[in-house]
């Protein structure tokens, strides 16, 4: 609320009997709202998926989509491609086990909803003391000194086996000192809250730090790095601050993922894999938009622990939804949603829903025939001793038969053809829509 005295015209400027009124900025109701959903998404969560691998599953999302958002203060906001992001996770998995470690003989007496910050303070050092030389450079320089980086620390981590635990890891137990208001954090659903609690507080935190002046200096020095130093700021030192940001956010994520899984290994929570992992999902979710690494951290879940358990394909799967996204929607899966929004908002949604159906249907055709013949053929190669049959969506396919690879190969052709054509003629029917859409706005202007 704010307080203006405007002058009378018939008044001196500073007479008392200036009028007086109240001018209040009114509330985002749209923002209040999502941001009520999410928190509220985070409590029930456990209460309708109430196994105990949905309850890991949702602990690891929780975690995930501070780490992946960490990422995405670097990749999406500031334009830095960063093969190392898993150093300052992972560091922070390490400080923080050895301060639990630490705390559980007595000294120092850190209660245990403290160690993420205490993972999260460590990401935050190791930012400040390689991001300096790190964020020197932008571009394609930044993503291959941040390659070394990983690859350094991740050699690093077999060379110095007491303090990283060798191929074995380092353990702890969560469960030590006095309980936090009678919570002891032994149980999977305690761990939950306090990862969801973590989540909700940095999630908020992320995103307020977009709409500071260092996270819009962010955006123009991804944009526009010469005009930025043009007018006066230091590219250079708007991106390490940034780096030592998201740093911190990473080490929180690391630190929750030790107190989830009790265990932190070597050389693979700092390896250059484990970065991959970070942009392949952050990239999938949609960088473009805040929300989008959100998305990426529930499917980088889903991959690692369901997908990976249905097929010994899952990474050719992986890499082949990687390879479509890029080439038909470099957005993610947030700039597809977006724009579905935006139909929606002019009405125009419906018309496209035949066109949706049909292009979901050949689609899956031809994805059932793709993965027919990659599973046979990964049973071939790996379960060959097992026999020439294997289970696919309960059907029984025999690897070695010419009529199983002949019906997955008519399946994929004829999928992809159908799939081809119904791809073309939903692209002329979006550009008429989009051209619509265009006219509705310019006659709305003029009006």
């Amino acid at each position: 609320m704010r307080t203006t005295t405007t002058p009378s015209s018939s008044a001196p400027p500073m007479d008392s009997t200036a009028t007086r009124y109240y001018r209040f900025k009114p509330l985002n109701v749209g923002r209040a709202v999502v941001w009520g959903l999410f928190a509220i998404a985070l409590i029930v969560a456990p209460m309708l998926f109430k196994s105990s691998l949905a309850l890991t599953m949702l602990s690891q999302i929780g975690y995930l989509i501070i780490i992946c958002l960490s990422y995405n203060m670097l990749l999406g906001q500031g334009g830095m491609l960063s093969f190392g992001h898993a150093v300052y996770t992972g560091l922070g998995s390490f400080i923080a086990i050895h301060a639990m470690n630490l705390a559980g003989k007595g000294a120092p007496p850190i209660p245990l909803v403290l160690i993420p910050i205490v993972g999260g303070l460590a990401g935050m050092f190791f930012a400040i003391l390689l991001g300096y030389v790190t964020t020197k450079k932008s571009g394609t320089t930044f993503a291959m000194i941040t390659l070394g980086i990983g690859e350094l620390v991740a050699s690093m981590a077999l060379m110095f086996p007491e303090f990283f635990g060798g191929e074995g890891g380092i353990t702890t137990d969560r469960v030590y000192g006095q309980s936090f208001f009678g919570i002891s954090f032994g149980p999977a659903i305690q761990v939950y809250y306090l990862i969801a609690a973590y989540c909700f507080i940095c999630t908020a935190l992320m995103f307020a730090f977009t709409g500071t002046p260092l996270g819009r200096m962010l955006n123009a020095v991804r944009d526009n790095p010469e005009r930025v130093e043009f007018i006066g700021y230091n590219p250079q030192r708007v991106r390490y601050y940034a780096f030592v940001i998201a740093g911190f956010f990473a080490g929180v994520g690391g630190g929750l993922a030790t107190i989830n899984f009790e265990i932190v290994t070597g050389a693979d929570s700092v390896s250059v894999l484990r970065s991959g992992s970070y942009l392949l999902f952050t990239f999938l979710g949609g960088a473009t938009f805040f929300f989008g690494p959100i998305i990426g951290a529930v499917l980088l879940v889903f991959a690692s622990v369901l997908l990976s358990e249905l097929s010994k394909a899952w990474l050719l799967y992986l890499g082949l939804v990687f390879l479509f996204m890029v080439m038909y929607a470099p957005g993610g899966i947030a700039s597809l949603i977006m724009m579905n929004l935006r139909l929606a908002k002019f009405g125009k949604l419906r018309q496209l829903g035949g066109s949706y159906l049909m292009l979901g249907t050949t689609a899956l055709l031809a994805v059932l025939g793709a993965a027919a013949m990659i599973e046979m053929l990964y049973h071939l190669q790996l379960n060959a001793a097992l026999g020439s049959q294997l289970k696919f969506l309960g059907l029984t396919l025999d690897a070695k038969a010419t009529a199983s690879w002949l019906g997955a190969g008519a399946l994929f052709a004829i999928g992809l053809a159908a799939f081809e054509v119904c791809r073309r003629r939903f692209v002329r029917q979006w550009g008429r829509i989009q051209e619509e859409i265009e006219h509705q706005i310019k006659r709305g202007g003029a009006a």
